[in-house]
């Protein structure tokens, strides 16, 4: 599987490539325009000390590694949630008879650097916070943790927006306020929402492990909401079990397929 994803993504680099301008100002831009969420939480503080409770390096520290998984997750399966689009227009079913697999084709489908500017602006703002904190080496070892299961939990969340649209042709949307909508949620400290949402987002759709639970031991805080201690280690755990859902969710909705007629 990781050979053909490898092969399709590369056969659609190449073809890219082929107009390399374009391709560094889409990139350039994706930068500027991530850049503008950094500039909003810059304002913010202008304003006031601290964001629920913790400091700008602490919270851009949360945005990186939230960024930086999103990042990863959508460049590498972020395509997945275009499925409806193949549906609607029979293009899925060419997919289904040939002999690589539907998913790592979905995943691969116009495969394009062009969101690497998220991606770098993500590591950027990560490279800048880190210095600031000064973490010993005893809890830093959480942070390549923290980001490939952000990236696991983010890429899960993709493929469940997936898989819902084998019923639903029309569910991108709520696809989106979970992937999207879980980027903008977790680039914040948790605890400036309320506690109803922050359970929701721990025990329902672990967004909570994406970064704020790993990043609570990595900054040595105590969690504002009081939730236990051990929940700080569970995000390999989350990542795990939401990406068996994940899976079988998927096998469902492609044994449940019937087609178009496109």
């Amino acid at each position: 599987m990781v050979r053909t994803y490898l092969l399709l993504a590369w056969t659609w680099l190449r073809a890219s490539a082929q107009y390399p301008g374009p391709l560094i100002m889409m990139v350039i831009g994706s930068f500027i325009v991530s850049g503008l969420d950094v500039a909003a939480i810059w304002v913010i503080f202008e304003h006031v000390g601290s964001l629920g409770g913790f400091d700008l390096a602490e919270v851009m520290f949360l945005y990186g590694a939230a960024g930086l998984s999103f990042a990863l997750s959508d460049i590498l399966f972020g395509n997945v949630e275009r499925l409806s689009q193949h549906i609607k227009a029979g293009t899925f079913d060419t997919m289904l008879i040939r002999p690589a697999g539907a998913f790592v084709q979905m995943a691969t489908d116009r495969f394009s650097v062009q969101r690497l500017g998220r991606l770098a602006q993500a590591a950027v703002v990560l490279a800048i916070a880190l210095p600031q904190l000064g973490l010993p080496a005893g809890r830093a070892w959480m942070i390549p943790v923290m980001i490939l299961c952000g990236t696991v939990i983010f890429a899960s969340i993709f493929t469940l927006g997936g898989a819902m649209q084998f019923l639903l042709t029309d569910a991108p949307e709520v696809a989106n306020a979970f992937t999207y909508g879980g980027s903008a949620l977790t680039q914040y400290p948790l605890s400036v929402y309320g506690n109803e949402l922050v359970k929701g987002v721990t025990f329902i759709v672990p967004l909570a492990f994406v970064n704020w639970q790993p990043a609570l031991f990595v900054l040595d805080r105590p969690d504002p909401l009081g939730l236990p201690y051990w929940l700080r280690f569970a995000a390999p755990l989350a990542a795990v079990v939401l990406s068996v859902a994940a899976a079988l969710a998927w096998r469902a909705g492609i044994r449940r397929y019937r087609s178009t007629g496109s």
